[in-house]
């Protein structure tokens, strides 16, 4: 296989990615798959900032919904990304890949606190940087920090892994008939309302003119071959 397009990406993962198939938490055997795609493509010599979403431990928007104070939940799901995100880097450490969890909430005792000129002397380094607690404010999704986190370190692309191979126009989990797009603009994505990011990350990369590749997390090699040319999923760009 040829190497990668791209010098520096910007890898978001759900916090689903790691439950497997159990029905919460984190699963060893997916945090350690998971590991292995990351490191597969640090083999390359790619550049990796992840930002791991918290849905397998706590949404904030559930909360929210179910009578909890917004800005309270939101706090609450940012700190879940941070519990991901050490998992995350102590599987990759286990099979010799450097890392650093960056926080948007300070938090020293545990990692480092985020700025960009950390990020950047880690990337150089050949670490792999892990984007904890979102932006640090409520309000705001994963989706929205990661878009925002690649737009800050100058990534090439975001890539973002699903459960599924690209968007659809429906859920194809619950729709037989469900039709897969190659590729789309970001406006098709805002006008169809697909809910592959939520608006504000959709907005933000079309206003940065920045790169999106959805993909299916749950097939070895995917990110390798999304880096290196091979659409197996759903490119979302400019007009």
């Amino acid at each position: 296989m040829s190497g990668s397009k791209f010098k520096r990406v910007l890898l978001k993962l759900s916090g689903e990615a790691l439950m497997g198939n159990a029905a919460y938490g984190i699963q060893p055997e997916m945090l350690t798959y998971v590991a292995n795609e990351v490191k597969g493509l640090r083999d390359l010599k790619v550049e990796i900032g992840l930002v791991i979403g918290a849905g397998n431990i706590f949404r904030g928007v559930a909360g929210a919904s179910s009578g909890m104070n917004r800005g309270d939940a939101d706090n609450m799901g940012m700190l879940a990304t941070v519990i991901n995100s050490l998992a995350m880097k102590d599987a990759l450490e286990r099979i010799g890949v450097s890392c650093r969890v960056l926080s948007a909430i300070p938090m020293p005792t545990v990692c480092e606190h985020y700025s960009l000129a950390k990020t950047c002397h880690h990337l150089r380094k050949g670490r792999v940087v892990i984007f904890a607690a979102g932006t640090g404010n409520p309000y705001f999704t994963t989706d929205t920090a990661a878009v925002l986190r690649g737009l800050e370190i100058g990534a090439d692309v975001i890539c973002k892994a699903t459960r599924v191979d690209g968007v659809y126009d429906k859920d194809p989990l619950r729709h037989d008939d469900a039709v897969k797009f190659d590729e789309l603009t970001y406006t098709e994505v805002l006008r169809r309302q697909l809910r592959v990011m939520d608006s504000a990350a959709i907005s933000l990369a079309r206003d940065n003119r920045k790169t999106i590749l959805v993909f299916d997390m749950n097939q070895p090699g995917n990110i390798h071959k999304a880096v290196c040319g091979e659409n197996n999923g759903t490119i979302i760009k400019g007009e």
